[in-house]
């Protein structure tokens, strides 16, 4: 392998000495790792213009010391036992330090857990379509080769485009053709090009409360004054928004993270304030296509009159976050702006996984993969109605859902949230409080429910156990 290496003439005590501290300052360091070949001797000669000797000097010496040995059918590595010392040499930590405001680094993404894992935002990995998705890839990297020397359009390929104005408006009511559509790296790019293109510093954006932690810490990255106004049983209450708002986020056909649906009554007031305070919008649809009983919610960019209302999806819930594949639906007067802000920072996503999720969404297999996935996940709602048709109906009270992956649970007043986590962890389950979703309110004590990562029969016994650890009614 090739090794980057200082001239060793900037080292004092000569090329040998300044050859031998670089290589060993690499092992130590491990930019080198054990194993790793280091170059033949002739090639490093030529490289700094010093003789071989000096080389076969250098390596003699490092050989003896235990940082390299002789590789098999020649060649020299980095020795896999290093001597005493030879590695825990520290990096500077810098001097550099971000600007105030960004907050602490999140922990990683959900992934699997022992036990029973009942947190949201995971769906079940072993209902992805593997077969659909890999010979739509193969097909599209089989005859779009031509691709790989091009970059791609940064608002999406046009194919992903057309495909998905017609999905969102067949199943969803979105009314844009594929000029308004625009691909993104799941909902969170999505988020962070509106904020972008409406947010200036000191812009007062409000979010509901509790709500989705990464948009309201992304609005206060972007410079914004975040608000949290409250959320009952019919979604965000309009009457609480501050009047200095100019963007509201909001996820109406499922709350997250309580669940609820906004009435039809709350989203016409949503937008008549919109256009009395002339506010933008962000629609979040993040898991509609899962629903499981009764007809769509309409969502708010079908009753919007005015274009306020930027409408964003994901395939995140219904294929894979891996994927990192979402849209936005904006008004076509925001639209060259975005494309601007894409053509900045992101130069397109990947095009052939665009386009095998194009062929997918325009020959019906989502639709079939959706349908799949609604037969698959009924039987973990069915325990979960079961159990809350039970004793853990009796000591919680569920919050209405109809779709989506969570149904939130809110806990009696003497039921310490925090503490009945804790005590879930400990028997192998991995819930989610609500008060982590608060942003300025203090709501009520509860839990939410994930059925997307375990079977029926796990999340039976993980609710039986959950319902032993509260109080009886």
């Amino acid at each position: 392998m090739d090794v980057f290496l200082p001239d060793p003439a900037i080292r004092r005590g000569g090329l040998t000495q300044g050859l031998y501290d670089h290589l060993r300052t690499a092992i130590s360091e491990g930019r080198l790792g054990p194993g790793d070949r280091v170059p033949p001797s002739r090639q490093l000669a030529a490289q700094f213009g010093v003789s071989r000797h000096t080389v076969t000097t250098v390596y003699g010496r490092l050989v003896g010391e235990g940082y390299l040995e002789g590789a098999g059918g020649g060649g020299t590595r980095v020795s896999t036992v290093f001597p005493a010392g030879a590695h825990g040499q520290a990096f500077s930590p810098g001097t550099l330090i971000a600007r105030p405001g960004i907050p602490p680094a999140y922990a990683p993404e959900p992934g699997p857990v022992p036990g029973a894992d009942l947190r949201l935002g995971t769906p079940d990995p072993t209902l992805f379509p593997h077969q659909q998705w890999r010979l739509r890839l193969t097909r599209e990297m089989r005859y779009g080769a031509a691709d790989l020397g091009t970059y791609a359009d940064p608002v999406g390929d046009p194919q992903l485009r057309t495909a998905i104005a017609h999905w969102a408006g067949a199943s969803r009511g979105v009314r844009a053709g594929a000029e308004r559509v625009m691909v993104t790296a799941g909902a969170q790019q999505a988020f962070d090009l509106v904020l972008t293109a409406l947010v200036s510093p000191g812009t007062v954006v409000a979010v509901e409360d509790p709500g989705y932690p990464r948009f309201r810490d992304l609005a206060r990255v972007r410079g914004a004054t975040v608000e949290g106004v409250p959320v009952d049983d019919e979604g965000i209450v309009v009457d609480a928004l501050p009047s200095q708002a100019t963007l509201v986020y909001v996820t109406p056909s499922h709350q997250f993270p309580l669940g609820c649906a906004m009435s039809l009554r709350r989203r016409q007031q949503l937008l008549h304030w919109a256009r009395t305070h002339d506010a933008a919008i962000v629609e979040d649809d993040y898991d509609t296509e899962l629903r499981f009983t009764g007809r769509p919610v309409e969502p708010l960019h079908l009753l919007d009159p005015d274009g306020r209302v930027v409408y964003v999806g994901t395939f995140s819930k219904t294929l894979s976050p891996a994927l990192r594949l979402g849209y936005l639906v904006a008004p076509a007067t925001l639209m060259p702006s975005l494309r601007t802000l894409c053509q900045l920072t992101s130069v397109g996503g990947d095009p052939f996984s665009q386009r095998a999720l194009a062929g997918l969404l325009a020959d019906g297999s989502m639709a079939a993969h959706l349908r799949r996935l609604r037969r698959s996940y009924a039987p973990r709602r069915a325990v979960l109605s079961r159990h809350l048709a039970a004793d853990l109906g009796q000591r919680t009270t569920a919050i209405p859902a109809v779709a989506g992956l969570h149904v939130s649970l809110l806990l009696p007043p003497d039921v310490d949230e925090t503490d009945l986590v804790r005590r879930a962890g400990q028997a192998g389950i991995a819930v989610e409080g609500l008060g982590r979703y608060a942003t300025a309110g203090d709501p009520p004590a509860g839990i939410a429910i994930g059925i997307g990562a375990v079977d029926a029969e796990t999340l039976d016994a993980a609710l039986t156990r959950i319902t032993k650890l509260l109080p009886s009614p």
